[in-house]
């Protein structure tokens, strides 16, 4: 694979993460955004669970390969700290399909893959350019303050984050 299209791979992750969701949804009529967490299809009470679990560690491959890339075309330090994160973001997303909802270490891996990512994400842009670097920090920001907000389900805040960390990973490809 060439390094130039690792760049996309963030975006690809995204998308084939949302494909297998909207997939195990498909199976799954009794979830609702307002109501469940995102990883509740993959319980053992969920119709296919193996859709949404493997989904989630397909997705993680392109999470590596972009932390991949991230690595290997930066030029600062801070950069390169900021994508060794993003890796270990993209263990802790295989983790999550590997320890599903109801299993001790679900709680654990799904909070520090979102934990890795943001902190990854905000160190790469603080050792980047300045548009980079602003635009990091505000999403930075907007995934603290979006925890901070009461929402009406698990899923819901999980889907802003997710929407943020598909924004840093669109920024990336169109620089």
């Amino acid at each position: 694979m060439r390094l130039d299209t690792l760049k996309y791979s963030g975006i690809a992750g995204g998308v084939i993460y949302w494909l297998f969701t909207f997939w195990a949804i498909s199976r799954n009529k009794w979830f609702s955004f307002f109501e469940h967490a995102l990883s509740d299809l993959g319980t053992a009470e969920a119709n296919a669970p193996w859709i949404y679990n493997y989904g989630l560690m397909i997705s993680s491959i392109f999470v590596m390969f972009f932390a991949v890339y991230l690595v290997l075309t930066s030029q600062t330090k801070l950069q390169t700290v900021g994508g060794a994160y993003i890796s270990v973001a993209a263990v802790f997303l295989a983790l999550i399909g590997i320890y599903p909802g109801g299993t001790r270490p679900h709680v654990f891996v799904s909070t520090y893959f979102f934990v890795q990512f943001f902190l990854g994400m905000l160190l790469y842009g603080l050792g980047s350019e300045k548009r980079l670097r602003n635009i990091s920090l505000f999403i930075f920001i907007l995934a603290v303050a979006g925890s901070l907000i009461n929402w009406p389900s698990v899923a819901l805040i999980e889907t802003y984050e997710i929407v943020l960390i598909m924004a840093f990973a669109l920024l990336i490809a169109l620089r």
